[in-house]
């Protein structure tokens, strides 16, 4: 029987590689984005194959349409799986970062992949077929600054792990692939997120209390991705593996430090791993003379 799947996000990065990845396995792909012309450009790399939808997670009107377009293709046979890939993220000082930012950053990275899911499921329940979210080491672990962009990773983990015993009674599976650093433009936008935010949003007292040292930060853990990063086609064999093992496993760290960290994380305290982020930023040395400086005032 034919097997067809969704995947928000496919304009680049990991989503395109996945999407690439399942076609070669014989999956029709309904590749979701937001310009057309990306869907064109991944069609001709696919030969043709590949079938752009465009879905904004954000709008529920351009969901229903491509719930609409992919149940019209699959017919009774109905879904074999969904990667909710899509998302996007700014770096913030967490006193700092303006409400509607944070809700922009939930709304799109977590609430909308409930969105999604949820329109697909009755396509997915009639075929027992599969979820794979597409999270990150962000999951279960926070780095200063990024707070923003990872608390709607760690929500992801809590929505997968729900949606996985609620969903057992119609065999649906549910994973969660979990990247470490990963080959891609986020690097450079984070950078660039982040020179904005300072230059034109941050606050002057916020400014003077963040700027050089958030832009270090910033500016490290780019430089690291870019560094030690692994190509979006390591991170999409491990979303093949979760879309077609015969016993998926219910997470996939890969690429990167992911296993390393996230095995960190479960045996050592929280003071132990802030003062091992620390020290890996360079911030250990700053966090003892801002407390000085504070001390002083």
């Amino acid at each position: 029987m034919p097997r067809s799947v969704v995947i928000t996000g496919t304009s680049s990065g990991i989503g395109r590689a996945s999407a690439l990845a399942l076609q070669a396995r014989g999956f029709t792909v309904f590749a979701g984005v937001r310009d057309p012309a990306d869907g064109e450009a991944l069609r001709t790399a696919s030969g043709g194959d590949i079938v752009p939808v465009r879905i904004d997670v954000t709008d529920g009107e351009s969901i229903a349409t491509a719930v609409a377009q992919v149940q019209e293709a699959t017919g009774a046979a109905g879904l074999s799986g969904l990667v909710n890939n899509a998302g996007n993220g700014a770096p913030w000082p967490m006193e700092l970062v303006p409400l509607e930012v944070f809700r922009d950053h939930l709304e799109v990275n977590l609430t909308g992949q409930l969105a999604v899911t949820q329109a697909f499921l009755p396509l997915i329940k009639r075929a027992r077929g599969r979820i794979v979210n597409v999270g990150s080491e962000g999951g279960r672990i926070t780095l200063p600054f990024l707070g923003p962009i990872t608390v709607a990773k760690h929500g992801l983990v809590s929505v997968t792990d729900a949606l996985r015993m609620e969903l057992r009674p119609w065999g649906v599976q549910v994973s969660i692939v979990e990247p470490g650093a990963t080959q891609s433009r986020a690097p450079v936008k984070l950078v660039e997120n982040g020179r904005r935010a300072v230059a034109e949003l941050f606050p002057a007292r916020g400014r003077a209390d963040y700027g050089a040292t958030f832009m270090h930060v910033i500016e490290k853990i780019a430089s690291g991705h870019e560094r030690t990063g692994s190509p979006p086609e390591v991170i999409a064999r491990a979303v093949v593996k979760a879309m077609t093992a015969p016993r998926p496993r219910t997470r996939y760290p890969v690429g990167g430090h992911a296993k390393l960290l996230t095995r960190l994380q479960r045996v050592l305290p929280d003071r132990a791993m802030d003062a091992l982020f620390l020290r890996m930023l360079g911030l250990d040395r700053a966090s003892s003379s801002a407390s000085s400086t504070t001390a002083g005032v």
